[in-house]
């Protein structure tokens, strides 16, 4: 099954693109859902959201609908994984209301986590429950070395746990001095090499698009003939960014029509979508 998705569920300018016109930013969710597959939850590394918060998440999507929820940093980023197993089984148990909308989970390691603390993503990995899938997103250099990156895959797939891989070539496509949104872009994304990795029985990518459609043809082809592998053996999660939002959902939809193409996945939701009186000719990405 491919999971196609954006890294937030709720941008207005969207409204008249993905969304249709009039629509409120109290029914974001709810359209979002109704029209793509699965949605990065990058709020939680933030604040656990509020019993009252995730009932209503539950209540405005579909059970097929996938949440994947990043661990917060205070699990992530406050020293030794291993001594936030308490903080890990409460975030879970929060988020437990959802049932089967829980996608990956996505532990996003901070820049000074070493292959030297490798020891210490297997204890905290051993204490993941069974039943939920998570992902890890590295981005120490040691870990994109052979020996680095041997041992993590060596992990994951000894724990049946996934592996992020980071995109941000379309990004680093060019000079400073592009303007200030890719220069800031390439400011907060790491700078890793792109290494199409997959473990545990699935694929997790995000995929930092460049805000200039072409620029990203030739690398959307590149996945698009990669994918259909990676689907015959399991899920593929793909998240679509890009610097400048309001062009997410048409690099979700750049790549779903090459994938459609090859054969490898079946129509996304959002060419049914009639609610809230959406009209065809409405749609601006079309």
């Amino acid at each position: 099954m491919l999971y196609l998705g954006c890294p937030l569920w709720g941008y207005k300018e969207w409204v008249g693109e993905l969304f249709p016109p009039g629509s409120r930013s109290g029914d974001f969710l709810r359209l979002y859902s109704r029209r793509l597959t699965t949605v990065e939850g990058n709020t939680t590394f933030y604040a656990v959201p509020k019993p009252e918060v995730v009932a209503r998440w539950a209540a405005e999507t579909p059970e097929s609908f996938q949440f994947c929820f990043k661990l917060p940093r205070d699990v992530s980023h406050a020293g030794p994984l291993a001594r936030r197993l308490d903080e890990t089984r409460a975030f879970l148990e929060r988020l437990a209301p959802l049932g089967p909308r829980r996608g990956p989970f996505f532990l996003q390691l901070p820049p000074g986590y070493a292959p030297a603390q490798l020891p210490d993503l297997r204890r905290w990995l051993e204490a993941w429950p069974a039943e939920l899938r998570v992902a890890v997103e590295v981005r120490h250099p040691g870990w994109y070395a052979p020996d680095g990156e041997a041992a993590l895959q060596g992990l994951l797939e000894e724990r049946g746990a996934g592996r992020v891989v980071m995109d941000v070539r379309p990004i680093r496509d060019g000079s400073a001095g592009d303007g200030a949104l890719l220069d800031d872009a390439r400011e907060r994304k790491p700078d890793v090499p792109m290494r199409p990795l997959r473990s545990g029985g699935f694929g997790f990518v995000r995929y930092i698009g460049h805000p200039e459609p072409a620029r990203n043809e030739a690398l959307l082809d590149e996945w698009a003939a990669r994918l259909p592998g990676w689907l015959a053996a399991g899920d593929v999660f793909l998240f679509m960014h890009c610097p400048d939002e309001a062009r997410s959902p048409a690099l979700c939809r750049a790549i779903q029509r090459r994938l459609e193409g090859h054969g490898a996945a079946p129509p996304l939701p959002w060419d049914s979508a009639d609610d809230a009186g959406a009209e065809p000719g409405q749609m601006r990405l079309f």
